[in-house]
């Protein structure tokens, strides 16, 4: 692997976890049960947490507008399944290109942006190395189909592992910056239970319908953090003090697991905030600032926010802003957030401007919440008599939605 100096171009590791809401990881309120995850509350304890960072209800379109730096309805990736076009410009390819080829680029682990397709190769998307699961979930997490090099397998061992093993495999042949985007299927379900040695909840019966999932969820996550853990644990300490870590869910927790004050309607697959508010720590090279963030954020966000981490001149594309400048001092990066889905029955939309959000369908139904002091939108301002500052507040969001979806 590299060695570094302390001018030397950064490594860049970014970590998404599978339907990890912020009810679920410590560092946020929200939730009663927590993970023991020491791995993840070093990196937010050294670093910074945001509280307002918004992605997608859903993986794949969270996937896509990472990789693109786009909104889903540029791409046409709204919803669960939908395929990118191989057409698009990827973030590996786009620092590549800028960077005269000086970064090593890989994707291990879910892809879930081409379908069911076991054939498809992500590296089309000028991606260095894939090796992963394309499929969006596993029926069986020690019992699931690998793709690499173009090729399937079998494989028996517990895929979180599994992915680890192939990073750290991967990383020791690096001679180059690199950059890793390391994409865990956990704790997607079905609900399972991990190796023993990686977690705390005891010995769990194997799940069953009916049982409580929360100890599954929960020592899936312990295992994520187990094998973070070792992942860093095997990159020397100059390669530590170089490297960029950016750890996040892809979207809220799943409905079977919603902690309060989440309502299981108001989570995963929702554009309420259970659904798209969720967790980011981000600490290591270049991170100088640590505590706590709360600028507007979104996921299109870390295409411009890693390729400037990178060496590339750059601070906004398509739609990301990069908010690298964060890691040294506060600043104001965004003046709205968007977010959107689209499901069996309509599209919906969503916009906020920190205080106000607005949630639209193709339908035309309409909700309106203030953030400042109903936080988890339990009263839909709507269904009364608007004050002025709400009526004016509705109409600067509608025409803001407006202009992002021309």
């Amino acid at each position: 692997m590299t060695n570094s100096t302390e001018s030397a171009a950064p490594n860049i590791l970014l970590i998404i976890a599978d339907d990890l809401g912020k009810d679920a990881i410590n560092g946020y309120n929200e939730g009663i049960i927590k993970p023991f995850t020491p791995t993840l509350d070093s990196i937010r304890t050294n670093g910074i947490i945001f509280h307002n960072f918004w992605v997608n209800p859903t993986c794949t379109p969270t996937r896509a507008s990472i990789l693109t730096g786009k909104y889903g309805f540029r791409t046409d990736v709204k919803g669960v399944g939908d395929v990118l076009s191989s057409t698009e410009v990827s973030l590996q390819k786009y620092i590549s290109q800028n960077n005269n080829n000086s970064y090593a680029t890989a994707v291990i682990g879910k892809w879930h942006l081409s379908g069911n397709d076991s054939n498809f190769n992500p590296e089309s998307f000028e991606i260095d190395y894939y090796a992963g699961l394309i499929r969006g979930t596993v029926d069986d997490y020690y019992q699931w189909q690998l793709s690499e090099d173009s090729n399937t397998s079998v494989q028996s061992e517990y895929t979180t592992e599994v992915f680890t093993d192939l990073a750290i495999n991967w990383l020791e042949t690096q001679n180059k910056p690199w950059f890793l985007w390391l994409a865990y299927n956990a704790p997607h379900i079905p609900f399972h239970v991990p190796p023993l040695n990686m977690h705390s909840q005891g010995e769990l019966p194997e799940y069953q319908e009916g049982e409580n999932p929360i100890p599954y969820y929960m020592a899936a996550i312990e295992a994520i953090d187990f094998q973070i853990g070792r992942l860093l644990s095997n990159l020397t300490h100059e390669e530590k003090e170089n490297t960029l870590v950016i750890f996040i869910g892809d979207n809220g927790s799943p409905t079977q697991v919603a902690q309060s004050p989440f309502l299981s309607t108001k989570v995963k697959s929702t554009l309420y905030q259970g659904g798209i508010n969720v967790p980011m720590f981000i600490s290591g090279k270049n991170v100088l600032r640590i505590g706590e963030d709360y600028n507007l954020i979104s996921g299109t966000d870390l295409f411009a926010t890693i390729a400037e981490s990178s060496g590339v001149n750059i601070n906004e594309y398509q739609d990301s802003k990069s908010f690298k400048s964060l890691f040294t001092e506060p600043s104001s990066i965004r003046d709205y957030q968007y977010s959107e889905i689209r499901n069996n029955t309509f599209d919906a939309w969503t916009i906020s401007n920190g205080r106000f959000k607005l949630i639209e369908r193709s339908n035309g139904v309409q909700e309106l919440y203030d953030l400042n002091i109903d936080p988890y939108e339990q009263t839909d301002l709507t269904n009364e008599s608007l004050s002025t500052e709400q009526s004016e507040a509705k109409l600067e969001l509608e025409n803001e939605l407006e202009n992002i979806r021309q």
